[in-house]
């Protein structure tokens, strides 16, 4: 969780919504770490998690990743969750659960839906205070 977080803060450099995420492979290592540029790229699809999904498959060199995990600072959205599923990772990792958009468990369960095609586990809360810590000062700074 220390690479997405501090990836999240470098979307920070560029006015976006401070979201980092780290791909890791069955061993552990890092395949691919990203973070928002929807500001920077102007692509409403550039969040972390596709970025580094993306990242991944072409570091591995298939859009499948059985065997990875990854690590996000933020519940993942239904656009990100669904990305997570079509590249049959084995499991999600995230910080702060996303009440508002979170399709990993707050809104919906993508990843452990037995209708969809492939299910991944799920695991929150990992330093869910730095992440939302990051989410609410970036957040409250544009009030």
């Amino acid at each position: 969780m220390a690479i997405a977080l501090h990836e999240a803060v470098l979307a920070l450099d560029h006015g976006d919504v401070p979201v980092g995420a780290v791909v890791l492979n069955s061993s552990g290592s890092v395949v691919a770490q990203r973070h928002n540029e929807r500001e920077v790229t102007g692509d409403p699809t550039a969040h972390a998690e596709v970025l580094a999904l993306r990242d991944a498959a072409a570091t591995t060199g298939s859009w499948r990743l059985d065997g990875h995990r990854l690590i996000v600072t933020l519940e993942p959205c239904a656009m990100c969750a669904g990305a997570a599923l079509n590249s049959r990772i084995a499991a999600v990792v995230y910080g702060a659960a996303d009440t508002k958009a979170g399709a990993c468990l707050s809104l919906m369960n993508i990843g452990g839906d037995p209708r969809l095609n492939h299910e991944f586990e799920i695991i929150d809360g990992v330093r869910a205070e730095e992440a939302a810590a990051l989410l609410t000062d970036f957040f409250a700074e544009r009030r």
